[in-house]
C-alpha cells in the first residue's frame, strides 16, 4: 500500500505555481525594462533642458522680439563697449605696454566678430528648428530607447570638453589681467579692480559664446556617429538590401541638413580667424618695440580659443565624413563574404524556396554520401533556371547597393567641398602660405 501511494505521488503533475512564477518573472523583467527606458528618457530630457538653459543664458534663444533685442543688446554692451571703455580708462602715457595699443583693440575686435558670427548662426538655427529637432535626437520614434543612453553620455562628454578647454584659458586670462593691473597704476585701487573684473567678464562672455557654437557642432556630429556605428551593425543583423539603402538615404539626408545649417558658420569662422591672425601677425612683426607678456598675451590667449574652436569643428566634421565614407568598405566586405561563403548569407536570409533548395541539395551531398559514393554517383541534379536567377538577383542587389555607396559617400560639406583630410591639407597650406607671405613682407624685406 505504501508503494502504491509513493507511485501515485510520483505520477502527480508539477505544482501549478511554476507557470505562474515564470509569468511573474517575465512581467518583472518587462516592467524593469520599461522603467529603465523611462529613466533614460528622463535623463535625456534633463540633459537637453540643461543644455537649452545654458544656451538661453548666453543669448542663443531668440525666439521672440524681446529675447532677440535683449540678446544683442547684452552682446553689444558686454562684448564690445565694456572692453573698449576698459582699455580707454587704462590709458597710461608713460607705460611701455601701450606702444601697441591698437594691437589690443584688434584683439577685442576679432573676439567680438567671432562671437557675433557664432551668436547669429546658431541662434538662427535654434529659432527655426528648436534644440531637439536641431540635434536630430527624436527622429527614430519607437527606437529612441536604443540611443538615449548614448545621447546622454555624448552630451555630458561635450560639456566636459568645453569646460576643459575654457578653464585653462580662463586661468591664463586671469593671470594676465592681474599682472597688467599691477603694472598699470591708477589713482584708486577700486578703478583697477573694476577694470580687471570688466575685462575678465567680457572676455569670458565672448569666448564662451564662440566656443559653445563649436561645441554644439561637435556634439551634433558625434550624435550622428552613433547612428553610423549602428548602421554598421545593421549590416550584420539584416539581409534586406532595401532596408540598407533606405537607412543610408536617411543618414545622408541628415548630413546634408547639418552641412546646410552650418556651412556659413564654418566658412565665416575660418575667414574671421584667418583675417585676425593675419592682421595681428603683420602688426606684431612690423612693430619695432618690445613685445612681451603684458602687451601680447591677450592675443595669444584669444588665439588659443579661436584655434581650438576651429580644431573642434574640423575634427568633428572629418570624423563623421570619414565614418560615412567608410561605410562603403564595410559593404564591400559584407558583399564579398556573402558571395564567396559556401553557405551564402543571402541564401540564409532569403525567403526564396529555390535558393533554399539549392543550399539543401549542396549540403545533402556533403552529409549523405561518402567519398566512394561520390565517385560512383552517375547523376547529380543541378539547380533550375529559376533558382539560379533568384541567386543572381540577390547578387545583383548587393552589387547595386555597393555601387550606390561608392557613388554616394556622404559627409559634411561646405558648398560642395567635403570636409575630410584633403580639405584639411588644403587649409594647412593656405595658412602656411599666408604666414610665409607676412614674414617675407615684414621680417625679410623690412630688415633690408
Amino acid at each position: 500500500m505504501g508503494d502504491s501511494q509513493a507511485r501515485s505521488d510520483e505520477e502527480q503533475p508539477p505544482p501549478a505555481q511554476i507557470p505562474l512564477l515564470s509569468s511573474n518573472i517575465q512581467n518583472d523583467a518587462a516592467q524593469g525594462q520599461q522603467q529603465r527606458e523611462i529613466r533614460t528618457s528622463n535623463d535625456l530630457d534633463d540633459s537637453l533642458e540643461k543644455l537649452e538653459r545654458f544656451f538661453t543664458f548666453l543669448g542663443f534663444n531668440q525666439s521672440s522680439l524681446l529675447s532677440f533685442s535683449l540678446s544683442w543688446a547684452a552682446f553689444t554692451v558686454v562684448g564690445v563697449l565694456v572692453p573698449v571703455l576698459a582699455l580707454e580708462l587704462s590709458k597710461c602715457d608713460g607705460c611701455e605696454m601701450y606702444q601697441i595699443k591698437d594691437f589690443e583693440m584688434d584683439t577685442v575686435a576679432s573676439q567680438a566678430c567671432m562671437a557675433a558670427v557664432s551668436l547669429f548662426c546658431v541662434s538662427f538655427n535654434l529659432r527655426k528648428y528648436g534644440l531637439r529637432r536641431f540635434l536630430f535626437v527624436d527622429r527614430y520614434g519607437d527606437q529612441m530607447a536604443r540611443f538615449t543612453d548614448l545621447y546622454v553620455k555624448q552630451i555630458s562628454a561635450s560639456t566636459r570638453l568645453m569646460v576643459w578647454w575654457l578653464l585653462p584659458c580662463f586661468i591664463l586670462k586671469m593671470a594676465r589681467e592681474v599682472i597688467r593691473s599691477l603694472y598699470v597704476q591708477h589713482d584708486s585701487w577700486w578703478i583697477s579692480v573694476a577694470i580687471l573684473v570688466a575685462l575678465i567678464l567680457s572676455w569670458t562672455y565672448v569666448c564662451t559664446i564662440s566656443l559653445s557654437a563649436s561645441i554644439l557642432f561637435h556634439l551634433l556630429c558625434n550624435l550622428q556617429v552613433i547612428h553610423f556605428d549602428d548602421y554598421v551593425k545593421l549590416l550584420e543583423r539584416e539581409s534586406d538590401v532595401v532596408v540598407f539603402i533606405e537607412e543610408h538615404i536617411r543618414l545622408r539626408y541628415h548630413l546634408s541638413k547639418i552641412s546646410h545649417r552650418f556651412r556659413m558658420f564654418l566658412l565665416l569662422q575660418f575667414l574671421v580667424v584667418t583675417i585676425s591672425q593675419f592682421v595681428t601677425l603683420f602688426q606684431t612683426t612690423v612693430h619695432g618695440g618690445t613685445v612681451n607678456f603684458i602687451n601680447s598675451s591677450d592675443f595669444a590667449i584669444s588665439s588659443i580659443v579661436q584655434v581650438v574652436g576651429i580644431i573642434l569643428c574640423l575634427h568633428a566634421a572629418t570624423r563623421i565624413s570619414h565614418r560615412a565614407q567608410g561605410i562603403a568598405s564595410f559593404a564591400c566586405r559584407w558583399h564579398a563574404l556573402a558571395t564567396c561563403t559556401p553557405t551564402d548569407a543571402s541564401l540564409r536570409g532569403s525567403n526564396s524556396a529555390g535558393n533554399m533548395e539549392v543550399l539543401n541539395q549542396s549540403n545533402s551531398l556533403l552529409m549523405t554520401f561518402s567519398e566512394s559514393d561520390l565517385d560512383s554517383v552517375d547523376y547529380i541534379s543541378m539547380p533550375t533556371t529559376t533558382q539560379l536567377a533568384s541567386y543572381m538577383s540577390s547578387y545583383h542587389r548587393r552589387q547595386a547597393f555597393v555601387m550606390y555607396l561608392q557613388a554616394n559617400p556622404g559627409g559634411i560639406t561646405i558648398f560642395g567641398w567635403t570636409v575630410d583630410r584633403g580639405l584639411i591639407n588644403t587649409i594647412f597650406f593656405i595658412e602656411l602660405s599666408l604666414v610665409t607671405f607676412v614674414l617675407g613682407q615684414t621680417v625679410v624685406f623690412g630688415s633690408t
